[in-house]
């Protein structure tokens, strides 16, 4: 089994954290968004993955790459990086990898997490998950036949087709399959908002008599923005927790100062003088002193002191101190 993960965006609606770092590699409860994102999809799947492939921007840099190479290799798969140059889109992004697309693979964008307990049809020639959702026409949604079958994608439905959401993650008993009839998108120009859509190549093997079905899950959780960031930071410390997951290192040191859980803190973090929690992530190498600190994310490295913070999502190398709640600022950054 294989893993593709297209990731070339920067994340422009999640800066300023996205400057230095791409938006998958963000930490949520203690780990990289893709990390996260590829070690769930390994549970639901069930089954031995050989390889990761990353499609990622030429300028993410030698480190980024040895990161996502070093998630692979934790998943006991081989590490392989590929570029995406331009944006130009879902099937785009995806044949940008098209050395590796052969076989049984999972297609998944590294902006969203999930969770969610699948076991695949073994009689389906590909997988959609999908989330029931409120308000469909802010989506691309499939519709069902009565077998339980996917028959049609709708992008943004004006008129009510499904409220079944696509989030982003794909299985296909062979990706290659898929590769084909993308490769014709790309030669045929096919274009939709001046880029190459993955749904191209889906309608085209549905047109051939592949059979797709959903995968349901149960908690979609997207990372587009700081606060949709923080929310799911929050709402994966509460999986974790009641996982059993240990959330809290032992070289914490605490000096006047108590933890509300959930939350994630990492390694010879000192907290003097503070409350922590509930729904914090605090990186390795923080100092938090004389305060109170809910519902955020802080990175590596930094010194927050006296603050109220909540809501608020601080970068590594930073330094705050100061009276504002609802803070985002990114790494480097110094408010004193």
């Amino acid at each position: 089994m294989k893993i593709i993960v297209p990731m070339a965006g920067r994340g422009s609606r999640l800066r300023p954290h996205t400057l230095t770092v791409p938006k998958p590699l963000i930490p949520i409860a203690g780990k990289p968004i893709v990390h996260r994102l590829v070690e769930d999809i390994a549970k639901v799947i069930g089954a031995q993955i050989d390889e990761i492939a990353f499609v990622i921007g030429p300028d993410f840099g030698e480190q980024v790459e040895k990161d996502l190479e070093d998630i692979a290799d934790q998943l006991g798969a081989k590490g392989t990086i590929y570029y995406q140059g331009k944006p130009l889109g879902t099937g785009h992004a995806i044949m940008c990898a098209k050395e590796s697309l052969e076989g049984p693979a999972v297609v998944a964008y590294a902006d969203t997490l999930f969770r969610a307990d699948f076991t695949l049809d073994p009689e389906a020639d590909a997988v959609m998950w999908v989330k029931q959702v409120a308000d469909p026409s802010a989506f691309g949604v499939v519709q069902l036949n009565g077998r339980n079958e996917i028959v049609g994608l709708v992008e943004k439905p004006q008129e009510f087709v499904s409220d079944l959401a696509v989030i982003g993650i794909y299985y296909f008993k062979d990706v290659g399959i898929l590769k084909g009839e993308l490769q014709k998108v790309l030669d045929q120009n096919i274009i939709h908002g001046g880029e190459y859509q993955i749904n191209d190549g889906i309608k085209a093997m549905q047109a051939n008599g592949y059979r797709f079905v959903p995968g349901k899950v149960d908690e979609w959780m997207d990372c587009g923005n700081k606060n949709v960031t923080v929310e799911t930071n929050a709402r994966m410390l509460n999986f974790l927790a009641q996982d059993g997951e240990a959330l809290v290192a032992n070289t914490v040191q605490l000096k006047n100062s108590s933890i509300v859980p959930p939350c994630y803190i990492g390694e010879n973090v000192v907290l003097k003088n503070a409350t922590i929690g509930p729904n914090v992530s605090i990186g390795n190498n923080c100092i938090v002193e004389d305060s109170s600190v809910k519902n955020s994310l802080i990175q590596t490295d930094s010194v927050i002191k006296n603050a109220t913070l909540d809501n608020a999502m601080i970068g590594n190398h930073a330094k705050y101190d100061g009276n504002f709640t609802a803070i985002s600022i990114g790494d480097y950054s110094v408010l004193e």
